[in-house]
């Protein structure tokens, strides 16, 4: 069972803030995503185990929780032994466990099962490659897996709504076994490493914890043989389409929820869900301020000096004209009311922001004009 450090898979200072983080992730995303990998096991391993890190780390309170496993011991090296029947494992240093029915086997250790933990049970899973990350597995229907995804939306698609399509991997019950582990005709039995409990023990940073068994992966009991389609885990690797419907005026960080559109339940239980946080691209021609739409428009020297009309574009293409006064410096704006992001049964304005324009080169009479202009103006050269 191998440790993982969350900050050396994302390779991070445990330090490091949550921007660095998400830098982070997302440049190594990029690098080993299947996409770009394809029939690549390795990479898609490591795009894994990078999401898993992520998913940790970019959550304040599970960060929180994490560093206090850390800080407990959880990497001080340790020769876990997995108990059959519920007995003790040892950690380098001669200490031992408690046994489960509480009689000491000339230990210094309190046993606890990390299920009781809340979320700490589930970190504590995941940090030394747990199978399944849950405490003993039920066996009766569970809710299919729930999908956590920042999306990135166009900005024209943020402001005025739409369809944007998005393929996720999810672990989804094994159509072949449905969920049992077993091959077609198999035997289900007790599991020989855990005595059928579905956890083992082991001695760490001062206590003995029990996490589910690496073998039955929770459960209790394992098939004579394995499902040839998922191995035994009852779960399989799958990858799903769906159009995610964008509502119109959302901003990066805005989040909506998909019920049950996540992976298919096990044993006959509902669908997990999908959380969709956006995450809104740059434009090169718009901004936005709260609902306020920015569009910046160049306008030459002798306009903005003598005054006179700009055309710009709204965001749903229409075309709406400004009155430049004579005068009028660059980075002047005019508001055009009622022309920016509609949201909630509020909309705001266009905003247009000047940008004088000058001339790089002037041909001889140009700059014969522009000196005259000058000295009639008592412009100093």
């Amino acid at each position: 069972m191998a440790q993982k450090d969350f900050y050396n898979v994302l390779g991070v200072s445990e330090k490091a803030t949550a921007d660095e983080i998400k830098k982070q992730y997302r440049r190594l995303a990029k690098q080993h995503h299947p996409d770009s990998n394809k029939g690549e096991a390795k990479s898609a391993e490591r795009f894994k185990e990078i999401s898993e890190a992520y998913q940790v780390l970019s959550d304040a309170k599970k960060r929180h929780q994490y560093d206090e496993m850390r800080r407990l011991g959880a990497f001080d090296g340790y020769s876990p032994r997995s108990s059959r029947g519920g007995g003790s494992g040892a950690r380098p240093g001669g200490a031992r466990s408690r046994g489960p029915a509480g009689g000491s086997s000339g230990g210094t250790f309190d046993e606890f099962d990390v299920g009781g933990l809340g979320g700490l049970g589930d970190l504590f899973s995941s940090m030394f490659g747990g199978g399944a990350g849950r405490a003993q597995r039920p066996s009766g229907p569970e809710q299919g897996q729930s999908v956590d995804t920042t999306l990135d939306i166009p900005f024209r698609t943020a402001a005025l709504g739409g369809k944007v399509p998005i393929e996720l991997e999810l672990n989804e019950e094994c159509v072949t076994c449905k969920g049992s582990g077993a091959a077609p005709g198999a035997k289900i039995q007790s599991c020989p490493e855990c005595g059928g409990r579905g956890t083992i023990s082991f001695g760490q940073g001062g206590f003995a914890v029990n996490r589910p068994c690496p073998m039955c992966l929770g459960k209790g009991t394992v098939p004579s043989t394995k499902c040839p389609t998922c191995g035994g885990s009852g779960e399989q690797r799958s990858r799903k389409k769906v159009n995610i419907s964008v509502p119109p005026g959302v901003d990066t960080g805005s989040k909506i929820r998909l019920k049950g559109q996540g992976g298919r339940g096990l044993h006959g239980g509902p669908p997990g869900d999908i959380m969709i946080t956006f995450q809104v691209k740059n434009d090169e021609h718009w901004s936005r301020e709260g609902l306020d739409l920015v569009v910046h428009a160049p306008v030459n020297i002798a306009q903005a000096t003598l005054g006179s009309k700009v055309s710009v574009e709204t965001l749903d293409e229409k075309t709406v004209s400004i009155k430049i006064p004579a005068g009028t410096p660059g980075g002047k704006r005019f508001r055009v009311r009622g022309q920016g992001i509609a949201k909630e049964g509020k909309r705001g304005d266009l905003i247009v922001e000047l940008s004088v324009t000058v001339p790089e080169k002037l041909n001889e009479k140009q700059a014969q004009l522009m000196k005259e202009f000058a000295e009639a103006a008592g412009l100093a050269l």
